[in-house]
C-alpha cells in the first residue's frame, strides 16, 4: 500500500466518521450517550466485529 493510498482512505474515514455529528448532531449525540453506557466488554466486542468486517471487505476488495 502506497502512503497516498493510506492517506486517501484515512481522509475518506474523517469524512464518513463527520456525516453524522454534521447532518443530525441530536441523534448523533443520543448515540453517543448509548455508546457510554455499554461495558467494555460490549465495546470490545463491537470494536472486534468492526475489525474483522474491515479486514474481510479489504480482503473482498483487494
Amino acid at each position: 500500500m502506497s502512503a497516498e493510498t493510506f492517506w486517501s482512505a484515512l481522509a475518506l474515514v474523517l469524512v464518513i466518521e463527520g456525516l453524522l455529528p454534521f447532518l443530525s448532531p441530536g441523534s448523533w449525540r443520543r448515540g453517543f450517550s448509548q455508546l457510554l453506557q455499554l461495558r467494555d466488554g460490549q465495546l470490545r466486542f463491537f470494536g472486534l466485529c468492526s475489525i474483522l468486517l474491515g479486514v474481510f471487505l479489504l480482503w473482498i476488495l483487494g
